[in-house]
């Protein structure tokens, strides 16, 4: 995962615009805001629309800031109604750039605010999500060679073998905690050792949805915590903490959380029965059947691992990681690399067996398919077919979709003040410091639903707090904090979200399935606001 300075720049620009206390023309009257709603519509409807109604510079009202959100939401209602699981195939998107062009239209015909703001500002978010579109595809690419190459079924191989049922949760939870400490990514977490233990939880017989939450809630907590993840780096910096201030800051809210979510995997993993033996070995003998199995291909993620410690750039990684498996999957599985290339088409000749059977063109094609495109490997066994299937670039695009109408609606929105105007409405109600807290929190949760980005989500909570804690007296690790709490690790359990969209892609199960059992992302929102009630280490500014 990666950002940009230039959202940050461009997002604060935008604030500070909205902020802006342009004067207003003095012969125009105020309109009581009890009949601005119906004066607005009759004069546009009648076709005597006065442009100077409202004056550029000048924020909507909190009731004209929510006709967007209500646009959306009725939207959606309806799109989840008619397309069902297939909402995020395109439809979703869709009413994400419908919600934009309404706020655009109220704020260029009402306000006046000109188009070019909107088109640089959505253009500057599309640059800076731009890193993170390319760590997409080659997510993509990884996950799509790292099967096909065997690595990941090797994994799986030895995982049913070395991890015991009676605490898979646990160990689970445990692992991905660990690399992603290490790593300072969720997702190259999630996409990597992630994807081969909902294979090894599949085998032991537990439910999809639990393994995944496992996985999330051991990922999520590692990158919350390390100091080489960019989301930790961003949350610091967009609040004015100092980053390792700000980790141990975290410590308060995040141990406790961690501590009772692998308590609960811990307690499941016990009392759950494993699947007959049988289920394991016969999964772990397809995969012997289908596969090459063999320690030597563990060489792969070890290499990967190697490039992340010394820090290589994500994308490098990532890149290296998809070159090395596409090589190694020409020549250890020769057989699953041609048997992708005629893909539809009838073989004409016997199926190769050894890399020198396999032909130039085939293995070129075959490889290149297992980086973009789909593929179906026939095991022989329905559920371990469903579980080795890669969507490879392509499967990736409805995220990348969902990220520009995205970060395009999150833009109008900055852009038009319409985000600010509802921040302020809600300050008028913070007296206390619980209040204050439990806002921060519900603005992170509520900017990672209307924006479905992340960082973007960082960012606005940030700004749009970070004056009121100080009028506050309280440090700014208390803000940097509340926004990790829930901006960061509650975007994963949105389906619309980039975030939450691509571990369901990557991981295979979707994201309401997984939701109920990310115990530490649903429970970290909640212990932030119950240490702040609690007041434990926090502490005002000395003046």
């Amino acid at each position: 995962m990666t950002t940009s300075g230039v959202t940050q720049t461009r997002c604060s620009r935008w604030l500070a615009l909205s902020q802006s206390n342009l004067k207003p023309d003095k012969k125009l009257k105020a309109v009581p805001q009890g009949t601005a709603f119906f004066s607005i519509f009759a004069a546009v409807f009648s076709g005597k629309c006065n442009m100077k109604l409202f004056n550029r510079g000048e924020s909507p009202s909190w009731w004209v800031s929510l006709i967007p959100f209500a646009v959306l939401v009725a939207v959606l209602v309806v799109v989840i109604k008619v397309f069902g699981d297939s909402a995020l195939d395109g439809a979703s998107q869709v009413a994400l750039l419908l919600a934009t062009g309404v706020t655009v239209a109220i704020s260029m015909i009402f306000y006046r605010v000109p188009w070019k703001e909107f088109e640089e500002g959505i253009l500057d978010n599309i640059r800076a999500v731009g890193t993170s579109i390319l760590i997409l595809l080659l997510i993509g690419a990884v996950s799509g060679s790292w099967m096909v190459s065997g690595v990941v079924p090797t994994m799986i191989y030895y995982g049913t073998k070395l991890i015991i049922p009676e605490v898979f949760l646990f160990a689970a939870c445990g692992i991905c905690a660990l690399i992603s400490v290490m790593t300072g990514s969720s997702w190259t977490t999630i996409a990597t050792v992630g994807v081969a233990l909902v294979g090894i939880g599949t085998a032991q017989g537990y439910h999809p949805g639990w393994t995944a939450g496992a996985i999330i809630s051991g990922a999520y907590f590692g990158d919350k915590i390390s100091p080489l993840s960019d989301t930790t780096v961003l949350a610091s910096s967009s609040a004015g903490t100092p980053l390792f201030t700000h980790i141990r800051s975290m410590m308060v809210t995040t141990i406790p959380s961690f501590v009772i979510a692998m308590v609960i995997f811990l307690a499941v993993s016990l009392i759950h029965e494993p699947s007959a033996d049988t289920q394991a070995i016969s999964l772990s003998n397809d995969l012997k059947d289908t596969f090459v199995i063999s320690p030597w291909l563990l060489l792969v993620p070890v290499v990967t691992g190697l490039l992340i410690v010394r820090k290589v750039p994500a994308m490098l990684t990532l890149f290296v990681a998809a070159v090395l498996a596409g090589i190694v999957a020409v020549f250890v599985q020769p057989h699953i690399i041609e048997q992708i290339a005629y893909t539809g088409v009838e073989m004409d000749h016997s199926p190769a067996k050894t890399f020198t059977d396999l032909s130039f063109f085939d293995g070129f094609k075959g490889t290149f398919m297992t980086y973009y495109g789909p593929t179906a490997i026939d095991t022989g066994n329905a559920e371990l077919n469903d579980l080795v299937s890669t969507r490879g670039m392509t499967g990736m695009m409805n995220t990348i979709f969902l990220i520009v109408a995205s970060v395009a609606f999150g833009g109008a929105l900055v852009g038009s003040g319409m985000l600010q105007s509802l921040t302020d409405k809600l300050t008028h109600f913070i007296r206390r410091r619980t209040t204050m807290v439990s806002a921060t929190v519900g603005t992170g949760v509520f900017a990672n639903m209307i924006t479905g980005d992340q960082y973007l989500s960082i960012i606005l909570t940030s700004s749009l707090y970070k004056k009121l804690y100080h009028e506050k007296g309280y440090e700014p690790k208390l803000l940097s904090r509340s926004v990790e709490d829930s901006a960061t690790v509650v975007s994963v359990l949105i389906p619309w979200n980039s975030c939450g969209m691509t571990q369901a892609t990557v991981l295979g199960v979707s994201t309401l399935t997984y939701l109920p059992y990310c115990f530490f992302n649903l429970i970290s929102p909640v212990m932030s606001i119950i240490i702040a009630a609690i007041g434990y280490k926090i502490v005002k500014k000395s003046k």
